[in-house]
């Protein structure tokens, strides 16, 4: 079961990091040359999941998602569902916020997630038997050689109401707000000098998966908070919107060399058709240049829309995390796999290590 202590949570989340972090890309730009990711050159996009039509420019990867008066269902109805969707386009930088109720139930981790190809990572992870906190956490490169990233945020009634979750994210800072209050703030030089900052070209990927699956290792079961009954199922997260800012609107992102750094991104087909008033417009094919010391879009806030008027606070370090999933998840060429097959990971030599470590 969850949380003895927090020292149990962190002893555990050690052995599980390693499937915390994205295990697989179609193709990574740090190793070869790959296609330009797809942009988009609106800068300011609003999906109201209270409808059906809030799915376009997203794609289900992973079983069913379907729309209702609560914005979109990532249901588990059985072992091995892992109902998850993604964007069709990439960002870079930018704002995102995700107005959701997570789902309850033991061992159910209710994800929404930044992702790159070449394995750059954020996340919030709200967990099934945990209502009033959640873990944040980040991967540079798919780094899993430290495991000091993840921190506790407080939250009230996350899964009887919907909060707003926002990630703003420039070249020299990443910030994560509950609601419009900042509960972590990471600096391009706290990771790693830079070297494991989050900072190529996103996709917005939100799902539900079981870490409590039975057939994850037992790392994996305690830090997700114990065994998941699946005859408690019905597990369901509503999303009822996403908003996202895109800081630099482009037909594609394209990876000019081998080192995984925001100059190196080439930036093609500047935005013309904004749907931002407030927008700049970005120079087809042209490097990346950091041509603002803060983000350039100034948000009004609503309940679901975007806002920076919260105050940064120092971050915070924990021990590392894990996300993974039994269920096999077919996606498209251009993707990367989230909800990898856990059990197919041979861990036992890795638990081994890390437990003779932390004996020590």
């Amino acid at each position: 079961m969850l949380i003895g202590s927090y020292h149990t949570v962190a002893a555990a989340a050690v052995l599980v990091s390693l499937t915390h972090a994205q295990s697989y890309t179609d193709c990574n730009p740090l190793n070869k040359t790959c296609p330009a990711d797809a942009g988009t050159t609106e800068s300011h996009l609003h999906f109201d999941f209270t409808q059906s039509s809030g799915l376009d420019q997203w794609t289900i990867t992973a079983d069913n998602v379907t729309t209702s008066t609560n914005g979109a269902e990532f249901t588990i109805n059985k072992q091995g569902d892992a109902a998850t969707i993604q964007t069709d386009f990439y960002i870079f930088f930018g704002e995102v916020s995700i107005s959701m109720k997570a789902a309850s139930g033991t061992g159910i981790i209710s994800s929404l997630v930044l992702e790159s190809d070449d394995l750059d990572e954020v996340d919030w992870e709200t967990f099934g038997n945990l209502a009033d906190q959640l873990q944040t956490d980040y991967f540079g490169k798919g780094d899993t050689s430290s495991y000091d990233r993840w921190t506790w945020a407080s939250i009230s009634d996350a899964q009887d109401d919907y909060h707003t979750y926002t990630w703003t994210w420039t070249e020299t800072e990443l910030i994560w707000s509950i609601d419009n209050s900042t509960v972590r703030t990471l600096t391009y030089a706290d990771a790693v000098n830079g070297t494991r900052y989050p900072q190529t070209p996103m996709r917005v990927r939100i799902g539900i998966w079981a870490g409590g699956d039975p057939d994850n290792s037992q790392g994996t079961i305690e830090w997700a908070g114990g065994e998941t009954d699946y005859s408690d199922a019905p597990f369901t997260m509503y999303v009822k919107s996403v908003d996202i800012v895109n800081y630099n609107p482009a037909t594609s992102y394209k990876y000019t060399d081998e080192s995984g750094s925001y100059e190196s991104i080439e930036i093609v087909g500047g935005n013309s058709n904004s749907t931002s008033s407030s927008s700049s417009t970005t120079s087809s094919s042209s490097s990346f240049s950091s041509s603002y010391s803060s983000p350039p879009y100034t948000n009004s806030a609503t309940s679901s829309a975007i806002s920076r008027t919260s105050t940064p606070t120092s971050s915070t370090t924990a021990a590392s995390t894990s996300t993974s999933t039994s269920a096999s998840v077919s996606v498209s060429s251009s993707t990367i796999s989230w909800a990898p097959t856990f059990h197919n990971l041979n861990m036992g030599s890795c638990e081994n290590t890390i437990l003779h470590e932390l004996s020590g």
